[in-house]
């Protein structure tokens, strides 16, 4: 599939680590308002570059945009290309309106054409892992579900001299004004709704804590740097995400069954190991003692956090197990190891990658319209919650997804993964 980005900022630059991974993607060219921008671009890469976005959306050989501007431009850009016949996949959130994202999944249907949206970490291996061993019955029905998203103070992170490979700055005072429940809710849930299908009601709080985050903003700039949410689902599971750059980084994912749990360490890698922990008495009964809760390296040896199983691949799980950015140093590529192996490894051309294949196939798209239209709204009512809070139900559902598409080499069963150690037998005594 030929594709072209709009925005060629920071994240184009995230995007582009995993390229090489992706040969049935072509990268007709690139479009950002800033001329600087896509000449660093065209240097560091070698693409073509489009004088405007009419030029881009004229161009025959483009069949999807990617969308990558700013929030508020997502619709107006969006628009514009859908309007111009050509598939789109966006960044997250879709758009600040639901009513405006309602209105380009019709014009997407009167155009015949697509609408996809990011985030698309549901599609990694590591909440495949998730779903499989919950769809085995590892865990027993999934009752319970905590996703942490702190992200680290982030007046204290130094982002303002944080550069990518092609000179863009990280985008510190688009966050601090947009807010962290608008650009990292949808990462957690995504798979929150894939797993357990469509929140009927919600109850949330988000406040403003943090002062002065960046010079030259006011004191308090109006946006919530901290959000919680309470989420119930027609399956009659519940769910709690809390959400912040107030916190140090906390990225966990745990599900929480009848009869045991899985934990993630991140939704932020693809790759992130994943726990099983069949409950039993001795388990249960470990994590009474002080000292296995302090030193949790002795505590999984009485079975306290379960033990780590094998990740189910997908058929793009290569494009993190090795250096796949176009053109890197050695200095580059040692740090990108280090980067994959230890703190995080995103491979975002996984969605488009995904897209490109279920319009080759004429398959439905799995991340479904009414499913990106649900996932929207939940980060505009969580983000709008105020201080106040609300207790609303949301106007949008959608139909269970199902399986993760492009799963390969499933491991066994994953309820014979959860016998219990002898010291978690001696407790249970």
């Amino acid at each position: 599939m030929n594709i072209a980005f709009v925005g060629c900022g920071f994240v184009f630059d995230i995007y582009m680590r995993t390229l090489r991974a992706h040969p049935q993607l072509t990268i007709a060219g690139v479009y950002d308002l800033k001329p600087e921008r896509m000449q660093r671009v065209q240097a560091h890469y070698g693409f073509t570059t489009y004088h405007s976005l009419e030029a881009l959306l004229a161009d025959p050989g483009v069949e999807a945009v990617i969308n990558l501007t700013n929030i508020g431009a997502h619709y107006g850009v969006t628009k514009a290309a859908l309007e111009a016949g050509k598939h789109v996949y966006s960044e997250k959130p879709l758009t600040p309106v639901l009513a405006q994202s309602r209105e380009l999944f019709a014009i997407a249907a009167r155009q015949g054409v697509r609408l996809y949206g990011a985030p698309c970490n549901i599609l990694s291996d590591t909440v495949r892992t998730l779903f499989k061993a919950v769809a085995d019955g590892a865990i027993g029905k999934p009752l319970l579900v905590y996703a942490e998203l702190d992200d680290n103070p982030i007046q204290m992170m130094g982002f303002d001299k944080v550069k990518s490979p092609t000179g863009a700055p990280w985008p510190l005072k688009e966050e601090i004004l947009e807010g962290c429940t608008y650009e990292h809710l949808g990462y957690h849930l995504v798979w929150i709704c894939g797993l357990l299908g469509p929140a009927i009601s919600v109850t949330a709080f988000s406040s403003e804590l943090i002062e002065n985050k960046m010079e030259g903003l006011p004191s308090k700039v109006g946006t919530p740097d901290y959000s919680v949410a309470c989420l119930h689902f027609a399956n009659g599971a519940s769910a709690r995400i809390t959400c912040s750059v107030v916190a140090p980084r906390d990225h966990r994912m745990r599900v929480i069954g009848e009869a045991g749990e899985l934990c993630g360490d991140s939704y932020r890698h693809y790759r992130a190991p994943v726990f099983l922990e069949r409950y039993g008495k001795g388990s249960l009964n470990a994590r009474k003692f002080q000292t296995l809760r302090a030193r949790p390296w002795l505590g999984r040896l009485f079975g306290i956090g379960g033990r780590r199983v094998p990740l189910v691949r997908n058929w793009k799980s290569e494009a993190l197990e090795k250096d796949q950015q176009l053109r890197s140093s050695l200095k580059q590529r040692l740090f990108e190891w280090l980067r994959r192996r230890e703190v995080y490894a995103q491979d975002k051309f996984a969605g488009i990658a995904e897209m490109a294949r279920e319009i080759g196939t004429g398959e439905a798209q799995y991340l479904s319209p009414d499913f990106v239209l649900h996932v929207n709204e939940l980060t505009l009512l969580v983000q709008g919650a105020g201080p106040e809070g609300v207790a609303v139900k949301p106007e949008t559902s959608f139909d269970l997804l199902g399986p993760i598409p492009g799963t390969e080499s499933p491991v066994a069963d994953y309820t014979a993964l959860a016998r219990p150690g002898p010291l978690e037998r001696l407790l249970a005594r």
